[in-house]
């Protein structure tokens, strides 16, 4: 049984940083690329920012780019997004997904959203 908890968001005076964690279980974690998705009050969800099974393959949303750091440890089986110089606008419910999509396109999976999502986010407020 897939499970998988997000943890880490809070509330914070912008240009502040965090760091989300998300914590995996009941699948080959080091098989599957991993993203982080957020999804604004009266928004769609988008991606922000994802990483190939191994690490060495990152996307990132052009409003997250130079800004957040995305990185798993697959031994951990673990997770993060590094978040710095947070803005109002990145105020959402944050969300780890899984895709089976590892090669080429990674990429276009990601920007189409099709990622497995399993579970229930973790807030992040950054105020003005």
């Amino acid at each position: 049984q897939v499970q998988v908890a997000e943890s880490g968001g809070d509330s914070v005076q912008a240009g502040e940083s965090l760091r989300l964690s998300c914590t995996a279980s009941g699948f080959s974690f080091d098989s599957y690329a991993m993203g982080w998705f957020r999804q604004a009050p009266g928004k769609e969800r988008e991606g922000v920012a994802c990483i190939n099974w191994s690490g060495d393959t990152t996307f990132y949303a052009d409003s997250v780019k130079d800004r957040f750091h995305i990185s798993k440890d697959n031994a951990k089986k673990i997770m993060y997004l590094h978040m710095n110089s947070l803005k109002p606008e990145d105020t959402a419910m944050y969300y780890c997904g899984t895709s089976g999509e590892d090669g080429p396109g990674l990429g276009v999976v990601f920007r189409k959203g099709d990622f497995s999502f399993w579970g229930q986010g973790t807030q992040v407020m950054v105020s003005s």
